[in-house]
């Protein structure tokens, strides 16, 4: 198991947070690596949705943990020619009101368990990139909930 994870203050409350983060077609707009997404069928916890990376993955992913309006959890599992069911990433974003600050702590974490030793040797490559793309995602995140 790999585990990545990082948080920013967002400067808006958590219902405005919350909006943008549980809709599926929002994926895009904040979170890095994601060209598109649709919902396939059902709504909050069990939901399932297509997730498209930017170098044309598709991931089919199940809602996993659903707290509205403080947690949100996906599971995805790679689709297509050879995909390989024993890989699967977890990605969870957590919202905590910040009373003092005003506006909210966004917690994004990422577990990814790599299909065998020779994927996992490669995904500690990557952690770096990983992160970043977090940082980018949190970066994003805050410019869309200030938007409103």
């Amino acid at each position: 198991m790999i585990l990545v994870e990082r948080s920013a203050h967002v400067a808006a409350p958590v219902d405005v947070v919350w909006d943008v983060v549980q809709r599926a077609e929002q994926l895009p707009a904040w979170l890095a690596g994601v060209r598109a997404a649709e919902v396939l069928s059902g709504e909050g916890f069990g939901r399932r949705q297509l997730v498209q990376a930017g170098r044309g993955a598709a991931h089919e992913a199940e809602v996993i943990a659903f707290q509205e309006p403080t947690l949100i959890g996906w599971r995805e599992r790679a689709k297509g020619a050879g995909a390989r069911a024993e890989a699967r990433t977890e990605i969870y974003v957590q919202l905590t009101p910040d009373e003092e600050a005003g506006g909210t702590v966004v917690r994004l974490i990422v577990v990814r368990w790599p299909a065998g030793p020779v994927k996992a040797a490669l995904l500690r490559l990557g952690l770096r990139r990983v992160g970043a793309d977090l940082e980018d995602s949190l970066a994003r995140l805050t410019d869309l909930a200030a938007v409103g």
